[in-house]
């Protein structure tokens, strides 16, 4: 079983930015994605907190005052750990009223292991973002509802808060700002190169598995391997392909692209999970073998959030024309 995350471990990947805000042109969001992916094929858990990270520095330095964004950067310098919760539990959205916070957040993703976090809630013209130093404003966790086969240690949770002040510079950007496109759909290409990084973890592990058992030989096992790696090339293709075709001048096409870079990463990933026990056999389904965790992992992450809908973006897309298959 993997230790347990720290503030630690995701911080320590501040390190690894070349930047800490939105990357600058098409190359340097490669950059990104390959960090992200490498991640994510290292630990599937440490990747979800660390795109989260990411994801949260960039909002902060593309909607934060010039004081806000100097304050983030030193903090994230010095091995502070941020993140974004967004999903309201259902019945208890979160709310600023008169300055103080009431609410709770469902999915709170490092609840207990970040520092910050950025939190919606519902105001006159849109969501408006709040930074939560969550020393000085702590959350209740409830640990009690993440019962769950995979992701355990990316440490998901329910955290509400009941009637805390909120300083006036937790307010960060205007009301609709974390919603705009191509950033807020366009943005889960972070999580698709992190889901794929699991992926190719998953692909690597059969092979070492084989190749330590003596099977590897086999032909119905280099077949397996050779369908393992299509999907897993698949997959990393996808999110490289909507990497290079990201802009803002186009969003509709950019969304398109990611789109069906999540739906490529989601087949990929369905097609690795019915090859890789069928390779290694039982020995992969015993919890201390490194394939059970890996397996179980990616089959939790695959599913957050909502990839029907990518499909259902895609194919309207491709209905329009808007996209079409091409070398």
């Amino acid at each position: 079983m993997s230790a347990p995350l720290t503030r630690g471990d995701v911080a320590a990947l501040t390190a690894r930015l070349s930047r800490l805000d939105d990357p600058s042109d098409n190359a340097a969001l490669l950059a990104l994605l390959r960090v992200l992916y490498d991640v994510g094929r290292r630990d599937l858990p440490l990747g979800r907190l660390f795109e989260g990270h990411v994801d949260a520095l960039q909002i902060i330095a593309r909607y934060g005052t010039e004081q806000q964004r100097a304050g983030v950067e030193a903090a994230a310098f010095d091995g502070a750990a941020f993140g974004v919760w967004n999903a309201d539990r259902p019945g208890e959205p979160t709310q600023l009223r008169n300055g103080r916070l009431h609410g709770s957040k469902a999915f709170a993703s490092g609840a207990g292991v970040l520092s910050h976090a950025l939190i919606s809630v519902d105001a006159d013209g849109g969501r408006q973002l709040l930074l939560i130093d969550l020393a000085a404003t702590p959350p209740t966790i409830d640990r009690t509802w993440w019962r769950v086969t995979g992701m355990q240690r990316s440490e998901t949770h329910l955290v509400s808060w009941n009637d805390q002040a909120l300083p006036a510079e937790a307010v960060i950007g205007a009301p609709g700002d974390y919603v705009r496109e191509p950033w807020f759909s366009g943005g889960a290409i972070r999580f698709a190169a992190v889901q794929a990084g699991g992926i190719a973890a998953v692909v690597n592990g059969v092979r070492d598995h084989l190749t330590a058992q003596d099977r590897a030989g086999d032909p119905h096992q280099r077949a397996r391997l050779a369908e393992l790696y299509l999907a897993a090339q698949s997959a990393a293709d996808a999110v490289a392909r909507a990497a290079a075709g990201w802009s803002t001048r186009d969003v509709p096409r950019t969304l398109a692209l990611v789109a069906a870079a999540r739906a490529a990463v989601y087949a990929a990933g369905e097609r690795v999970l019915a090859l890789a026990p069928a390779a290694v056999g039982v020995q992969a389904m015993f919890i201390d073998h490194p394939l059970s965790g890996q397996l179980t992992d990616l089959s939790t992450y695959l599913r957050q959030p909502a990839p029907d809908l990518q499909r259902d973006r895609l194919g309207e897309a491709v209905a329009s024309a808007l996209v079409a298959p091409e070398l």
